[in-house]
């Protein structure tokens, strides 16, 4: 891999030399990103160094359209040649796709004149950490979480560093980029041994250093969470309310925002397809996009198709508002697009979302469990069975189970069950929505789901 630059105007003769071979290789249209990326992560295990990674590169992507067909082709060689080379294969690929009429980039009166990140404040303006002062932070979480009585060993502890800045450049006009910084700190415990043994962790990433909690509190909560589980046992079978910990509750409006994606929507494939101006959340409820947040890690100026980025409303008072729309879906349904294109080096936009908040209840969770009265908490989630076209949803699921309004005892080995839109409709929020997250979403409480355990 070629070695990153400091230089951002590199990326953008980058992008500008693939547009502009695009065209000479007898492209109608073309978009292309240049990105290049840096990153440092340091492991540490038993008090010592387990492993030590860097990378860096710069890698070129570059999609060409020629009466209704497309095709996108990446590299991570930027030479003259392989620029020539890269466009002519992407050409020859897309003369033989199929045709969509729908393809096609923005009319210059729609792209946005922010050209860049100005004003968002995601790139933090400090040198990379070195080394080892990431070591340094990942040993100082480990003994914290080593410090607790019961924890039996920390599987692994990760401070880590990255910088990402990228280049976008099309033949309509738009040429613009922005970097990106994150930082990283997690610590994975375990209690018990044998068959006896938990495990849970704590980790979190903010763009500025300055906003990661210290890594004593990352280590401590790790701790904290995996003693929680010691004693695990399968949950009694029955239908039950659950209430989905803010650990995973992101995960249910995942589904929410899926339904609504317009490409889920043009191929006829979501359970919300006929629901657009119906409720799919209590009343009271909104669930907002706002990509230009300050600080956020997943706020951008501009989408992938250079139109500028705005906060919308994707349900307002529990009713849903609008589908999620790129340039393409946009047109297959006759609407505009909601600025909502993403992209890899290598695919074609597609639609998705970025820094969603849900209203927060004014229930705390404690209140909410004592509600429940009987059921389950779930902190942890693993494999999905999930039916997009109608909603019907189960997963494997651990947590706590609880007796009288209160925990009871923890809970591994069982699976919930139900179906989306029942379940979306039945929610009732916490206050405990907690920030610097791409999907703000406090804990949620559904009613009447199946539980199935011993």
């Amino acid at each position: 891999m070629t070695a990153a630059t400091d230089d951002p105007l590199r990326l953008k003769r980058l992008a500008e030399a693939l547009i502009d071979a695009a065209r000479r290789a007898g492209a109608d249209q073309a978009d292309a990103l240049a990105v290049d990326g840096r990153s440092v992560s340091i492991d540490v295990r038993a008090r010592g160094l387990e492993q030590a990674e860097r990378a860096e590169g710069i890698e070129i992507g570059l999609r060409v359209l020629i009466g209704g067909r497309q095709a996108a082709v990446s590299s991570s060689d930027h030479g003259d040649q392989a620029i020539a080379q890269m466009a002519a294969r992407a050409v020859a690929m897309a003369r033989e796709a199929p045709v969509d009429d729908h393809l096609g980039l923005a009319d210059p009166s729609q792209l946005a004149q922010a050209r860049d990140a100005q004003g968002l404040d995601i790139t933090e303006d400090a040198a990379e950490p070195d080394p080892a002062h990431l070591q340094d932070m990942a040993l100082r979480a480990e003994a914290a979480a080593l410090s607790v009585q019961d924890i039996t060993q920390v599987e692994t502890a990760n401070a880590a560093y990255g910088h990402r800045r990228m280049w976008l450049a099309a033949t309509n006009g738009f040429s613009g980029g922005y970097a990106r910084t994150t930082h990283a700190l997690s610590v994975v415990a375990i209690t018990g041994e044998g068959l006896r043994m938990e495990r849970d962790y704590a980790g979190e990433s903010r763009v500025h250093a300055a906003d990661l909690p210290t890594p004593e509190e990352i280590g401590l909560l790790a701790a904290e969470r995996t003693l929680a589980r010691a004693g695990a046992k399968k949950p009694p079978t029955g239908a039950f309310p659950i209430l989905f910990d803010r650990r995973v509750s992101a995960s249910l409006i995942g589904h929410l925002l899926a339904a609504v994606n317009g490409s889920a929507i043009a191929r006829g494939a979501s359970w919300l397809r006929r629901d657009l101006g119906e409720p799919v959340l209590p009343p009271g409820m909104d669930l907002v996009e706002d990509p230009l947040r300050p600080r956020y890690p997943s706020s951008r100026p501009f989408d992938a198709e250079g139109l500028a980025t705005r906060r919308r409303l994707i349900v307002a008072d529990g009713v849903l508002q609008g589908w999620t729309l790129d340039l393409a879906t946009a047109r297959k349904l006759g609407m505009d697009s909601t600025a909502s294109a993403s992209r890899g080096l290598a695919s074609s936009p597609q639609p998705g979302h970025s820094n969603v908040i849900l209203t927060p209840g004014t229930a705390s969770r404690d209140d909410l469990i004592a509600r429940m009265g009987t059921g389950l908490v779930v902190t942890s989630m693993l494999g999905a069975s999930v039916n997009g076209t109608t909603g019907d949803y189960s997963r494997g699921a651990a947590g706590f189970w609880v007796q009288d309004g209160r925990i009871a005892w923890p809970v591994n080995e069982c699976t919930i069950a139900g179906n989306l839109r029942q379940m979306l409709m039945t929610l009732v929020a916490a206050d405990d929505a907690l920030p610097w997250r791409g999907h703000e979403v406090p804990s949620l409480l559904v009613q009447g789901m199946t539980v199935a355990g011993a």
